[in-house]
C-alpha cells in the first residue's frame, strides 16, 4: 500500500475548505481505501512538518502551495528534492509551480505564467486517454469556476503532456505534465485555486488518486554514486 503525505502551506480554513485543503484532500484519499497511511503536514509546523523520518516513510508527497513559497526553509527544500531523486513520488498541485521545490527540480528560476482571478470556466482536456493518470477520467472536465492560468508557462518541456486546459477568456495552459528526476516521478496538475471547491469534484479527485498511483516508484533502483575504484586489475 502506498503511504501518502499531503502538504499544505497553511493550517487555516480557506474558501470552501473549512478544515484546510490538506485535510480535504487527505479525506478523499483515505475514503477511497486505495492507499496505506495518509498523513498531513503543514508549513507552520517545526521543519514544516517534513521531517527526515516522515519523508523516509512517504512513498508519494502531495504538495499544495500558493502564497508563502519564499518562507520555506532551503534545508527542507533540499531534503524533499533529495527524496524525490531517491524515488519518492511528487504530485505538485495548483500554484506549487512557483515553489522552491518545483523550481529546483525543474531547474528553472521561476515558474511564471499568465493568471487572472475572475472565477471563469476552465475546460480540462484529457489528451492522453491511454495514460494511467487518466484512468476513468472523461474526455474533458468542465470546472465552472477556476483561476485562469495561461501560457507562456516557464517550465522545461514535459516528458508527457497529459492535460491541456482551455479558459473562457481564450487562453490555453499545459495543466497536467510529468517529469522524472533521478528515481522519482513528478506529476504537476494545476486546477485547485483555494476559493473554489475544485477538490470536491469527483473527476479531479480521480486524477489526483491516479497521479499518486503513477508517481509511486514500485521498483526503486539502487543508485550508487561517489568514488569508484578502477575495475581493471
Amino acid at each position: 500500500m502506498i503511504n501518502v503525505c499531503v502538504w499544505n502551506e497553511t493550517n487555516d480554513a480557506i474558501g470552501p475548505y473549512e478544515s484546510g485543503i490538506h485535510n480535504a484532500i487527505a479525506d478523499f484519499l483515505r475514503e477511497s481505501g486505495e492507499f496505506g497511511e495518509v498523513v498531513t503536514a503543514t508549513q507552520p509546523q517545526e521543519e514544516h512538518g517534513l521531517t527526515e523520518t516522515l519523508l523516509q516513510s512517504t512513498d508519494v508527497l502531495v504538495y499544495w502551495a500558493h502564497d508563502y513559497h519564499d518562507f520555506v526553509d532551503d534545508t527542507i527544500v533540499a531534503r524533499v528534492c533529495k527524496r524525490v531523486h531517491e524515488g519518492m513520488g511528487l504530485v505538485m498541485l495548483h500554484s506549487g509551480h512557483a515553489s522552491k521545490v518545483f523550481e529546483r527540480l525543474m531547474g528553472t528560476e521561476t515558474g511564471k505564467l499568465r493568471w487572472r482571478e475572475l472565477g471563469e470556466l476552465e475546460r480540462v482536456w484529457n489528451i492522453m486517454p491511454q495514460h494511467p493518470i487518466t484512468k476513468d477520467v472523461p474526455e474533458y472536465i468542465n470546472i465552472p469556476q477556476s483561476e485562469m492560468y495561461g501560457e507562456l508557462f516557464h517550465i522545461p518541456t514535459p516528458e508527457e503532456l497529459i492535460f491541456i486546459s482551455w479558459q473562457a477568456g481564450g487562453e490555453v495552459f499545459r495543466s497536467g505534465c510529468t517529469w522524472t528526476r533521478g528515481a522519482g516521478k513528478i506529476f504537476y496538475f494545476s486546477p485547485g485555486h483555494e476559493t473554489f471547491p475544485i477538490y470536491y469534484m469527483k473527476d479531479i479527485q480521480q486524477i489526483i488518486k491516479n497521479g499518486i498511483h503513477w508517481a509511486n516508484a514500485t521498483n526503486k533502483p539502487h543508485i550508487t554514486t561517489g568514488h569508484t575504484p578502477n575495475p581493471i586489475a
